[in-house]
């Protein structure tokens, strides 16, 4: 029998082509957008039973599509939902050409470099919705409710490389205090937590649970769960009481990292109390993971973060003065200044001392100058993981006797924004003396790349960064270390700039966007200095922009 809705015009915009998946959720069917000259799109159409639901709670689920369009503009990997129809019941996202994880695996299992990448994507896009969106003034976290490979995209993209997406945060429960829940079971029953199954009210530890039965799979191509039959009690049986399989039941022969084994089975803990209570606790696992598998001469089991997904550097990352700025547009400037924003200088009194640290306590002799740096005097932005925790860090390296000089001082951080033609965010910070001036180490981040995205929503997250410092003569280890903290007023302007940024259209013209935001900086440095210079730098302050 012919599908009705092809050929279609729905909404007066979307010509739906071709049915392209289905499920208990709904229909997905390929159009094109004739509003921007048949782009193509996917819309899901929810099924009936949910969309009467829906439809009962009309305000409720326009609110939700909202919600779940500004979520698919936080994060590069969550899809993005563009458009919606209240009447049908029905999402319009981006039309994503390529695999489910669920077709991956079921071909072969992944390798573990491939399960490790795949698995931190899949993890920052449950971290971004767990963390939750602005709604009316308040912080809303999002759980998604059935995370399986059927529910995972993987794209090829040609600036990110195997680009993964979680899909269906359309039908996603927005958890509000003051909402009445669902009176239907949404979700697959072979992923689904106990709670889930049981009915009890979800945060995100449900979502944990149903992303360690996954991350089981894409490395065994079996579930660690068995029902004896696949109706609804055999699977709460086995969810509820059963003990899931483990690693050397399944696939003897597969030898992973302990702790990454560990998390892995943690994820499956009944009681959602004995999980890892946040999907950033398995990101910071992965991640060492990661980096243990890329430098095996690394003993120490808290080695530096080292991976193509987090480190972003630029040509004018290079410390020296006087770097060429490329000509702008007469006019350009004055057309664009608006968009450019910057937080007021202002003091904020948390000392804070250069210092070498004890090698019994802190992170200098756990990390060494990446191999694939250059000696040279350059700057550039890679997390390091310490204390459980993913923090931002500028590594810097310099001269010994440069760095000597810079033993007592005072550090100020600015960071200046502009939206337009491309969205770039300018990390400033500076290291100042009275009697040696200062040492700008200016940083600039593309907000339009995933590693941008990342670096600056680690540094809204955690509030703080780190500066590394390595000699030129020496380079192994560290040798000193700088804690800077961020003031409140800059983590919300961080967190909006993000924002706006994913919302934004792509441009090429970041370099534009570069000089424009360098002659900014180099309007303020004035300013900064005059403020440096009224304090007394016998001992050592953080001045936060």
């Amino acid at each position: 029998m012919s599908d009705p809705n092809i050929g279609r015009l729905l909404g007066n915009r979307y010509q739906l082509q071709e049915l392209i998946g289905s499920g208990a959720m709904g229909r997905v069917y390929r159009a094109k957008d004739t509003l921007l000259g048949g782009v193509p799109v996917a819309v899901k159409f929810l099924t009936l039973s949910i969309q009467n639901e829906r439809m009962r709670l009309q305000e409720r689920f326009e609110r939700e599509a909202k919600t779940c369009a500004l979520l698919g503009q936080k994060s590069i990997h969550i899809v993005r939902v563009m458009d919606y129809g209240v009447d049908e019941t029905y999402y319009v996202m981006e039309y994503l050409k390529g695999q489910t994880l669920g077709q991956i695996i079921r071909k072969k299992h992944l390798s573990l470099p491939r399960f490790l990448s795949m698995s931190k994507q899949i993890g920052l896009g449950l971290q971004c919705a767990h963390d939750g969106i602005p709604v009316d003034g308040e912080i809303c976290p999002i759980i998604h409710r059935d995370i399986k490979p059927g529910n995972i995209m993987v794209t090829q993209d040609p600036s990110f490389g195997e680009l993964v997406k979680v899909l269906d945060f359309g039908i996603a429960k927005l958890l509000m205090s003051d909402s009445d829940h669902t009176k239907f079971y949404l979700g697959t029953l072979a992923y689904s937590s106990p709670e889930q199954i049981e009915g009890k009210e979800l945060d995100s530890r449900s979502d944990i649970y149903s992303f360690g039965i996954m991350m089981f799979e894409m490395l065994t191509g079996k579930i660690p769960v068995v029902a004896s039959t696949n109706s609804f009690g055999a699977w709460y049986k086995a969810h509820t009481f059963e003990k899931p399989c483990s690693f050397a039941e399944i696939s003897p022969n597969l030898h992973l990292p302990k702790q990454l084994e560990d998390v892995i089975m943690n994820c499956l803990c009944k009681k959602p109390s004995e999980r890892p209570q946040s999907i950033n606790e398995i990101i910071n696992i992965l991640a060492t993971v990661e980096q243990q598998e890329e430098t095996p001469n690394i003993v120490n089991d808290t080695p530096i973060i080292h991976n193509n997904a987090f480190v972003y550097q630029n040509a004018q990352d290079i410390i020296k003065p006087n770097v060429p700025v490329v000509p702008v547009v007469p006019g350009a400037v004055e057309k664009i200044k608006t968009d450019l924003l910057t937080i007021p200088i202002t003091d904020h009194n948390t000392q804070v001392e250069l210092q070498r640290y004890s090698i019994h306590n802190d992170i200098t002799q756990l990390v060494t100058w990446p191999h694939n740096k250059p000696i040279a005097n350059i700057v550039f932005i890679q997390p390091i993981y310490h204390d459980k925790t993913l923090l931002p860090a500028l590594w810097v390296m310099l001269p010994q006797e440069e760095i000597q000089k810079r033993l007592v001082c005072t550090r100020y951080n600015q960071f200046l924004f502009i939206s337009s033609p491309h969205p770039v965010m300018l990390w400033i910070t500076v290291i100042y003396s009275r009697q040696h001036g200062a040492k700008w180490l200016p940083y600039y981040l593309d907000l339009k790349t995933s590693p941008g995205q990342e670096i600056t929503r680690l540094l809204y997250n955690t509030g703080q960064y780190r500066l590394l410092f390595f000699a030129k003569e020496t380079p192994h280890p560290c040798t000193h270390i700088l804690q800077s903290n961020i003031a409140a007023a800059q983590r919300k302007r961080l967190q909006e700039w993000l924002v706006s940024s994913q919302g934004s259209t792509l441009s090429t013209n970041a370099q534009i966007s570069k000089n424009l935001l360098k002659k900014e900086y180099e309007k303020i440095k004035p300013q900064i200095l005059a403020k440096l210079e009224t304090i007394d730098t016998n001992s050592s302050f953080d001045i936060s922009g």
